[in-house]
């Protein structure tokens, strides 16, 4: 029997739905079938986002902030004679004894002494910083001491994205973390003040994916070879250039901080089992032995040299110039140190262990002297930078009768760091569930590198902002949960988890935003933020 014909109202609507229905499939098929265009046009969407939290009003405060007085002065020096220079305890400012980091804010950057100035770091993050003083105006402008770790923290929003993408393949998820990564606390904080971890954060990042992108070749080479010939033997995937770059960024990583060690020990020793896993899905016998004992063998004599040279290269200024720190101890010292090694290098050893012995034996009070163990959890965060207001400029003009305050907590986004702490617990339990999921090991990568290594100096003098490097892996734990979730509930359930847990975490951004930034509020604002007692 025909149907009626339907009437041209009827017909209309149900036109409409088709039209909806068809653009839905192309909404939903954007994101979860992009294209590589839509993916990076995303990510530099976010990564934009992430830029102007990091840049607008990057040279405010105009004040030396915490380490800054070592790495800002440091880096001006050594763009301007090569290496470190001491400063003078005291100089004479506006007719009276003062600091000199006042003068050198207001512009006065020339008081170096001529004496080179004994620094217990390597300088690849006073460079950084130096370039960026170059390129934006030099010292007599904050913005431009604060330039190079806002471009590393924007960089890092980049490179996190590709990673996300790279182990789940999932472009929401892959945009979520990155916003995490742009909203959060101690990434912003540390993007907008002069200090080094963040250069580690972002050497470290880029490292992980290439070895990740290492992983993808190494398995696609397997799987062809295996499908043409399964008698044959396995091809070469020890050695690829991927692994030759994270080689030399993790080498530049411990140029800034030796704590760069850390993540290539354990990022070399995670890539190296991955490849002997992948032989085994490939079908490869005696997949174990051929993996750890020839392909870790081979890694390491192209990694490990590559490694060595790349921080090594960090020191070629000190090496340069013959009035750096400790660079004639040699020969001031004949008969000491190691004697076959030709004088610089006898200095250069010296120097190093001269560092060392600093590194382990510091134990100094600090009031924000934060142990390790707690770092997750934000429990005792830094304050770079707190001060009274004469006036009551901003939000303070809201509250005329309060004191106006200005400060800069490097506190993290409570939800993201305990949330994060919560999911990487919860991402352990899931991967022994699921068994063999080989992604775990990406997720607890970072906690291994950057954070469970300082547990032999829970005495030493440390602080919470060190834990920048663990941001990555905190959302990528989070992801990683979030990922699980998306085939083990339903999909409304999943979407509403999902966009309320951004949603919050966008929210408490805002709220913490101005006691990040030194933006003047009045004190009971800053106060409201403290929610823990340990974070004043």
């Amino acid at each position: 029997m025909s149907q009626p014909p339907q009437s041209r109202e009827s017909a209309t609507r149900t036109g409409a739905r088709h039209a909806a229905a068809h653009a839905g499939r192309v909404h939903a098929g954007l994101f979860t079938h992009p294209t590589r265009a839509v993916e990076w046009v995303c990510t530099l969407i976010v990564a934009l986002f992430g830029a102007l939290l990091r840049f607008v009003r990057l040279g405010e405060p105009r004040a030396v902030v915490f380490d800054e007085t070592y790495y800002v002065k440091d880096a001006w020096t050594m763009l301007q004679t090569g290496e470190p220079r001491n400063w003078p305890e005291t100089v004479l400012y506006l007719g009276r004894e003062a600091n000199p980091n006042i003068p050198f804010a207001s512009g006065e950057t020339d008081l170096w002494l001529d004496s080179a100035e004994y620094v217990v770091h390597p300088p690849m993050g006073k460079w950084f910083i130096a370039w960026g003083l170059k390129l934006f105006g030099g010292a007599a402008n904050p913005f431009a001491w604060r330039a190079a770790t806002a471009i590393a923290g924007t960089i890092a929003i980049i490179v996190l994205i590709r990673v996300i993408l790279r182990l789940f393949h999932n472009l929401p998820i892959a945009l979520f973390g990155g916003v995490l990564m742009a909203i959060d606390g101690v990434g912003i904080t540390m993007s907008r003040t002069g200090l080094l971890d963040i250069f580690i954060m972002a050497l470290a990042l880029g490292a992980f994916s290439l070895l990740l992108m290492h992983r993808d070749w190494a398995k696609a080479r397997l799987e062809r070879a295996h499908a043409a010939d399964p008698t044959a033997r396995p091809p070469q995937i020890a050695v690829s250039w991927y692994r030759i770059g994270a080689a030399v960024l993790l080498g530049l990583a411990t140029g800034v901080k030796w704590s760069g060690t850390y993540f290539m020990a354990v990022f070399c020793v995670i890539s190296v089992l991955w490849d002997a896993w992948m032989r085994h899905q490939a079908g490869y016998r005696h997949w174990f032995l051929t993996g750890v004992l020839r392909d870790g063998a081979l890694a390491a004599c192209t990694m490990l040299p590559t490694y060595a040279l790349a921080y090594v290269s960090t020191w070629t200024g000190w090496f340069l110039h013959p009035d750096s720190y400790m660079h004639d101890w040699a020969r001031l010292h004949p008969g000491e140190g190691i004697q076959w090694l030709p004088e610089s290098w006898r200095s250069f050893v010296q120097y190093h262990a001269q560092m060392w012995q600093f590194h382990t034996t510091l134990d100094a009070p600090h009031d924000y002297k934060a142990n390790p163990l707690t770092w997750p959890l934000q429990i005792r965060p830094t304050s770079f930078y707190w001060e009274k207001l004469p006036d009551h400029p901003g939000l303070c003009s809201l509250a005329p009768d309060s004191q106006c305050v200005a400060a800069i907590t490097s506190l993290g986004n409570p939800l993201i760091w305990w949330l994060g702490s919560l999911c990487a617990l919860g991402a352990i339990a899931v991967a022994i569930w699921r068994r063999g999921d080989w992604r775990i090991w990406a997720v607890l990568a970072g906690f291994l590198g950057g954070w469970l290594p300082w547990a032999q100096y829970l005495n030493r003098t440390t602080f919470t902002f060190y834990s920048i490097v663990l941001l990555p892996w905190m959302i990528l734990a989070i992801c990683y949960v979030f990922d699980w979730l998306r085939t083990t509930i339903s999909r409304a359930t999943w979407h509403a988890a999902f966009g309320s847990t951004l949603g919050l975490c966008l929210l408490v951004s805002a709220f913490f935003y101005p006691i990040w930034t030194a933006m003047p509020v009045p004190y009971e604002f800053w106060l409201s933020h403290m929610w823990l007692e340990s974070w004043i």
